[in-house]
């Protein structure tokens, strides 16, 4: 099993923590990876883009001649998509982008992005992160304690004053351990879990 440091907010090791092997120490699979970053990068696509079809645009209603005899090519209507002012034809229409990865495979990809981190030394372990208040500049000196200044930080349960104290800094972003995903841990450098954050994502995933 997998062994990393543990830290206390000061950047001082003050003990060791073993990993869940099926948690952290599973073989890397990059085209998980790379579709788990789609998804959710799909996801996030609004799809509000629109063009309108011969039927929604104005006019049009009486046939511009008649069938025969005037030596032009037959036409029923002038919103036909050939025309100027006309619709357009397999133009694009609102639709969702986003699609789901079964849920085997989008586990497997989560715990391949922790083995990524672990494997490249990126996994920061904290004893425990608390703030009395939310302090901007606190969690600044924490994270430069830890050499972890693009981060994704991830804390067990949610706490307003460390969630507070983190979200205004640039590269850094706190979340719970029930939240992370793929693309967040990949996004950032570092990985900043604190131990009881590790001990939730290993019981959710362990046996997954």
């Amino acid at each position: 099993m997998p062994k990393v440091a543990v830290y206390n907010m000061q950047g001082s090791q003050v003990g060791e923590l073993e990993l869940n092997d099926n948690v952290f120490g599973v073989t890397v699979n990059t085209h998980l990876l790379h579709q788990a970053v789609v998804s959710n990068q799909a996801s996030l696509r609004r799809g509000t883009h629109a063009t309108k079809t011969r039927a929604e645009v104005s006019g049009g209603g009486k046939k511009p001649w008649r069938q025969k005899g005037t030596g032009r090519a037959r036409v029923g209507s002038s919103r036909n998509p050939v025309w100027t002012g006309g619709g357009i034809a397999f133009g694009p229409q609102p639709r969702q982008y986003g699609f789901k990865m079964p849920r085997k495979t989008r586990r497997l990809a989560l715990k391949s992005a922790l083995t990524d981190k672990v494997n490249n030394g990126n996994l920061v372990v904290l004893e425990e992160l608390t703030m009395n208040e939310p302090k901007t500049k606190e969690m600044v000196q924490v994270l430069n304690a830890l050499e972890a200044v693009n981060a994704l930080v991830v804390i067990g349960d949610h706490d307003e004053n460390v969630v507070k104290s983190a979200r205004n800094i640039a590269g850094v972003t706190p979340v719970q351990a029930i939240g992370i995903n793929v693309y967040n841990i990949l996004a950032h450098k570092k990985l900043v879990m604190t131990k009881d954050a590790v001990a939730k994502v290993e019981e959710v995933l362990a046996d997954a």
